[in-house]
């Protein structure tokens, strides 16, 4: 489905009725719900594993860590090494299918566990596009998706170079700023710098791999377009958000997005619909989008599993963005996906000089009895995100209000 501005909404597609070889068409009297493996420890590991709970699907966790989110929650933990394949491997043991809560595992692992006849979700020729920014980039150009101006470059002299490309017929200058990202491993602003002039420019290339270089967009600001899309090909849509970004992290997000013509809405709705059909996702797919001042969209960045971006719907939608993957990569019919209020807020809790955040809970919860907290189970640490709280209402400003008080509050830079 995908949602208008208005609440109305399209379907990508209606669902058929799947027999599986060797899944019984008739109730058998057992209980034979199957078995998510998920790979990563993390929040979005421990969300999803929330949202399968309802349903009855059982969960098996590959984790580096006892420690990690996801692991103090679930019940059948591996503790593990997702880098090496042999541990994948008796991992996968078990699962009826393999997903993850990041992109890092390396490609030839996934297609490794394909071979051996375990369904992997999104699989690697789809997961390819959101673990190399290189490989990305080559793809949205061959599908005409509108993306920022970019090349790959080789060293400094290649930047220079870019940037030049980038200057209008008679203009002064010499073409910078210029963003510099590493083709993989990069999150949450890491791995991407902001380049002002050469001299800038040579710190990505010590790291010894491979660089993109973008155009620095004049944009007004950031959007997310986030949808699901199920083995044989339903989809369904969110509401296009503005996603906030502080410091290169995600601060907040508001769904949907204030403003927004409807037509770019939808615009930006069916984009990331057809990139996740050209692309065979199987999963959440997050799209993070730049709307220009011109009133263009360009793609800036995809995520292949449940994103911050889309935390809001815990709350906020009639079916999550994390229930919706559980159902994705099972391949069961998907959720409605429209919102349950007109206004929703996002708001992440980072961590910061104030440890004890639980103490915090009485005054957030009494002053806001709507509001909705979510902790991850992560020493605090300053900078890191801990949680995220969601409020909803009619009124924008005290829907922002609430949040954002909420979640300083928790960080103790707000003490009243």
């Amino acid at each position: 489905m995908l949602t208008t501005p208005s609440g109305a909404c399209l379907c990508a597609s209606s669902h058929r009725r799947v027999i599986r070889p060797g899944w019984p068409d008739r109730y058998s009297g057992r209980v034979t719900f199957p078995v998510v493996g998920m790979v990563g420890g993390g929040q979005l590991a421990r969300m999803t594993h929330e949202a399968g709970i309802p349903l009855g699907i059982r969960f098996k966790l590959l984790s580096d860590t006892p420690q990690e989110s996801a692991a103090q929650v679930v019940g059948d933990v591996v503790i593990g090494d997702y880098r090496d394949l042999e541990t994948l491997r008796a991992f996968a043991q078990g699962c009826d299918v393999i997903t993850f809560d990041h992109e890092h595992v390396p490609t030839e692992h996934l297609r490794a566990l394909e071979a051996d006849g375990i369904p992997v979700r999104p699989g690697p020729d789809a997961l390819v596009h959101a673990q190399d920014k290189g490989v990305m980039r080559a793809k949205l150009d061959e599908i005409g998706v509108p993306c920022p101006r970019h090349r790959l470059v080789r060293d400094v002299a290649d930047v220079v170079a870019f940037a030049a490309e980038g200057l209008s017929e008679g203009a002064q200058g010499d073409g910078f700023p210029v963003v510099l990202k590493t083709v993989r491993g990069g999150y949450d602003g890491k791995g991407v710098w902001v380049v002002r002039s050469a001299a800038e420019a040579a710190d990505p290339f010590r790291a010894g791999v491979p660089v993109l270089a973008e155009e620095k967009v004049d944009f007004v600001r950031e959007l997310a377009a986030n949808v699901v899309r199920s083995p044989h090909g339903q989809a369904v849509a969110y509401p296009v958000v503005e996603s906030q970004q502080v410091d290169g992290v995600c601060d907040t997000v508001i769904a949907p997005a204030p403003g927004i013509a409807e037509e770019l809405a939808l615009q930006a709705g069916e984009l990331a619909l057809r990139i996740a059909k050209e692309l065979g996702v199987v999963g959440h797919l997050a799209v993070e989008l730049f709307e220009t001042r011109d009133g263009r969209i360009l793609v800036n960045e995809l995520a292949m599993r449940p994103h911050n971006s889309g935390h809001w719907t815990q709350d906020g939608a009639i079916t999550s963005q994390f229930a919706n993957h559980v159902r994705a990569v099972l391949d069961l019919p998907l959720g409605d996906p429209r919102p349950r209020a007109k206004w929703t807020v996002m708001a992440n809790v980072l961590g910061g000089d104030f440890p004890d955040m639980y103490s915090a809970y009485l005054h957030c919860m009494a002053r806001d009895p709507q509001l909705k907290i979510h902790m991850y189970g992560k020493d605090v640490k300053p900078g890191r995100k801990v949680g995220h709280v969601n409020t909803y209402g009619d009124d924008l400003d005290d829907v922002l209000e609430r949040a954002r008080h909420a979640a300083g509050y928790l960080r103790g830079t707000i003490t009243e």
